[in-house]
């Protein structure tokens, strides 16, 4: 048995019902299916476009970024790297969140009040932070380069 004190209460049942409400007047769901479609066409894009974009999955608003090594492998992207990624849309002002057993998929759960130019920029933002770490990856492979040569 549960028992919750505040479940039926006046005030939460009057508060639950005028959310319902400004969904419905706002017509939240549709803009939920709206926008959901149009970010994951767009971040299907980014699929296309970036190797360590493993799949693009997801309904509605609640979407997720599976990052890998690369796309025949499918082999998870490290935890650190995927890390850094998030690090880089959190700096350019994009809250996402951190899923999957292996830690590299990127969860993206905007509020229903999403617009589609706010889609934009957080497709933006994906880029370009996908573009960072192909930055990190290339200097760290030169830099590993350039140990080797000192040594042989």
């Amino acid at each position: 048995m549960h028992v919750n004190t505040f479940g039926g209460n006046a005030l939460a049942c009057t508060v639950g019902s005028a959310v319902i409400d400004a969904i419905d007047e706002d017509k939240l769901q549709e803009n939920a299916a709206f926008v959901g479609t149009y970010l994951l066409e767009n971040l299907r894009q980014l699929r296309d476009e970036f190797e360590i974009v493993g799949d693009v999955r997801g309904k509605g608003l609640m979407l997720g970024i599976e990052l890998v090594n690369n796309k025949e492998s499918r082999t998870p992207l490290p935890v650190s790297d995927t890390a850094d990624i998030f690090e880089d849309t959190k700096n350019m002002g994009i809250l996402i969140g951190k899923a999957g057993i292996h830690g590299n998929v990127l969860r993206i759960k905007p509020p229903m009040c999403i617009t589609t130019a706010d889609a934009d920029y957080g497709i933006a933002v994906l880029r370009k932070a996908f573009q960072n770490h192909l930055k990190r990856k290339e200097k760290r492979r030169i830099v590993t380069k350039q140990n080797i040569d000192v040594y042989v």
